[in-house]
């Protein structure tokens, strides 16, 4: 009776279940460190638009790229996006600066989608104009480009 009590015992089902848990931790990406990666690409995106620097400016964005930008038709390629930022930066007034703040995050290592907030501020250091953007970026030969993007300003206050 003990021997068969111990062999019952030895034989009992094994519980996978920590196992496959483990496995599927190990497979999810770190998004709080691809949080920080996005919000690192777009700190250097606002100041590569503050200094009105269109190389380094339009070197965020994929050759096929799609942006739809706030009161515009949808822009396609990088030609079209490098032309469309050009004009937006002859329209810029000087001192302006931007800063772009990363809310959330989500999706898988190589294709990740971007929720977040524009402020634009005047030379004095006062806030002109808030918005809002969605960004998608994929990792193309281990770096992240943008794919997708479209932004629109918050209402003014009446």
């Amino acid at each position: 009776m003990v021997l068969a009590v111990f062999v019952l015992a030895c034989n009992a089902p094994v519980d996978n279940t920590t196992s496959e848990k483990a496995s599927e931790m190990a497979a999810k990406p770190d998004m709080t460190k691809i949080k920080a990666d996005i919000q690192a690409l777009e700190t250097a995106w606002a100041a590569a638009v503050d200094a009105k620097d269109l190389n380094a400016t339009v070197a965020f964005y994929a050759e096929d790229a799609v942006s739809l930008s706030n009161n515009q038709p949808m822009i396609t390629g990088k030609a079209a996006i490098t032309k469309d930022v050009e004009t937006w930066f002859s329209k810029r007034d000087p001192g302006t600066t931007t800063a772009y703040d990363v809310v959330e995050v989500f999706g898988t290592e190589d294709l990740v989608t971007e929720i977040g907030k524009t402020t634009i501020k005047d030379a004095n250091g006062n806030a002109i104009r808030t918005g809002k953007y969605m960004a998608i970026w994929e990792k193309r030969n281990g770096k992240y480009v943008c794919i997708r993007d479209i932004s629109n300003d918050d209402a003014k206050p009446e």
